[in-house]
């Protein structure tokens, strides 16, 4: 029984380190392919497919679009980088690593939601309320998936502690 469990934290400490290799090469084509390995298709061919514009809206909603993506990768290489100190520190946990990592978690989440509000604002004002509801929407739904792939894939804090 002791044995069981000392197999199931080296296994799980292997695949801790293998996400942090996996994490710390990700780069935008990665990012793609994770998008692309959960919903099927690329992330911008599922917003187009899902909120129709025409004219200077759709412009304007592109045009915001995009910039909302520059910022929102931005995060998302924060939030690499703290998958990353999560995976190389995980074996020696304490509680103030542990509050460390937690409030850089809420910080990175904070800081996504309130970006998804700023452009909710922009695209109603430039694109209309519709546009920026379902942008809002799926953007919620987007990062909710991503998340709980991410989250499915490593280990809670403290789960290599159990016996």
């Amino acid at each position: 029984m002791k044995k069981s469990n000392h197999m199931k934290k080296l296994l799980a400490i292997v695949a801790l380190m293998t996400l942090s290799c996996f994490v710390f090469a990700q780069s935008n084509k990665e990012e793609v392919d994770l998008f692309q390995s959960v919903f099927g298709m690329e992330k911008k061919a599922v917003v187009a497919e899902f909120i129709k514009l025409e004219g200077a809206q759709k412009d304007a909603f592109w045009t915001a679009y995009d910039s909302y993506e520059a910022e929102r990768k931005a995060l998302g290489q924060k939030r690499i980088a703290l998958l990353n100190k999560y995976a190389a520190n995980y074996a020696t946990l304490d509680d103030a690593g542990t509050d460390e990592i937690v409030k850089e978690m809420i910080s990175l989440q904070t800081q996504t939601d309130k970006l998804i509000v700023d452009y909710y604002k922009k695209i109603k004002k430039d694109s209309g309320v519709k546009a920026a509801a379902q942008f809002y929407q799926l953007e919620g739904y987007i990062l909710s998936k991503i998340r709980a792939t991410i989250m499915e894939n490593i280990p809670l804090i403290g789960e290599m502690d159990k016996k």
